[in-house]
């Protein structure tokens, strides 16, 4: 995603990591319009996937970073720029749960595929989730480098004022 300090800084807005999440259904939503759009869902599929890169970048900094979204995002760029510094039962974890997202994901390209509503939306959830525990398990990322006495990273000068 390329992102710099200030991206990150923009991401940790909840609105940013509240409205990500709408990334996933967006795109099942747009591949599924090619039942009734044919080859004009493709534009739809490109605007999921914009949205994507977009998202971390259209909010401004919040004003605090106190909110359970905004240390996630903390506890992510932690996670991604420091991994050897990350306990590791947090990285055992992370990485289950994103495996742990698979079968949801071949549960809904299955029915991405073969056209079975059910089965796009069940997959969809069964993607979800884990991703959102994934998210949960940044914070508690957070927590314990914070109680380690870790600055939080690229944020010079700026946690002090926001956390």
């Amino acid at each position: 995603m390329a992102m710099d300090d200030a991206t990150w800084a923009r991401h940790a807005n909840p609105l940013s990591v509240w409205s990500r999440f709408s990334v996933l259904p967006l795109l099942v939503l747009a591949i599924w319009s090619r039942v009734w759009l044919g080859w004009w869902a493709l534009p739809f599929v490109v605007a999921a996937l914009a949205w994507n890169w977009i998202n971390p970048r259209a909010f401004g900094p919040p004003q605090h970073l106190e909110s359970w979204a905004s240390r996630a995002v903390l506890g992510e760029r932690i996670f991604l720029t420091y991994p050897a510094k990350v306990p590791r039962h947090h990285l055992r974890m992370a990485h289950l749960l994103t495996w742990a997202s698979l079968p949801g994901l071949l549960i809904l390209l299955w029915g991405l595929w073969a056209l079975w509503w059910e089965r796009a939306v069940f997959g969809t959830l069964l993607t979800a989730l884990p991703k959102v525990w994934f998210v949960d398990r940044m914070v508690w990322i957070l927590q314990d480098w914070q109680a380690a006495g870790h600055a939080l990273p690229g944020m010079a000068g700026w946690e002090n004022e926001h956390v």
